[in-house]
C-alpha cells in the first residue's frame, strides 16, 4: 500500500442508491493533527506578544531590568523605542524598549552586589 493511497483516497464506481464506503477518519485524523498543533504554537505566540506589549506599557522610571543581551540595570528615563537604563553609578546605556526581557522585582541588584 502506498503512502499516497492514505493521503487520497481512491475513486470508486458505486451503484446507484448504495451506501457511501466507509472510512476516512484515519486520513481526517491526519491532517487534524496538524492543524490542531498549528492553531496551539500561534496561540501560544500571541499570548507571549501581548504579555510583552503589557510589560514595556507598563514599563515607568525605577523599574529594574534586565535586557536580552543579560544586561541589568534601573531605568532612568523612556522614550518612543528607547530605554536609559543605569547600569552603574554613573553609567547610563540607551536600549531598544524591545530589547527588555523581564522587569526585576524592586531590590533585586542591591542584593546582587
Amino acid at each position: 500500500m502506498n503512502l499516497l493511497d492514505f493521503l487520497i483516497p481512491a475513486a470508486h464506481a458505486q451503484a446507484a442508491g448504495a451506501a457511501p464506503a466507509a472510512g476516512g477518519g484515519f486520513g481526517f485524523l491526519i491532517l487534524l493533527i496538524p492543524i490542531a498543533m498549528m492553531f496551539f504554537m500561534f496561540r501560544q505566540q500571541s499570548k507571549r506578544q501581548k504579555e510583552q506589549k503589557a510589560l514595556l506599557e507598563n514599563l515607568s522610571k525605577g523599574d529594574e531590568v534586565l535586557t536580552n543581551g543579560g544586561i541589568a540595570g534601573t531605568v532612568t528615563g523612556i522614550g518612543d523605542s528607547f530605554i536609559s537604563v543605569e547600569v552603574a553609578t554613573g553609567v547610563e546605556i540607551r536600549v531598544q524598549k524591545g530589547a527588555i526581557a523581564n522587569v526585576l522585582p524592586k531590590g533585586t541588584l542591591k542584593s546582587a552586589v
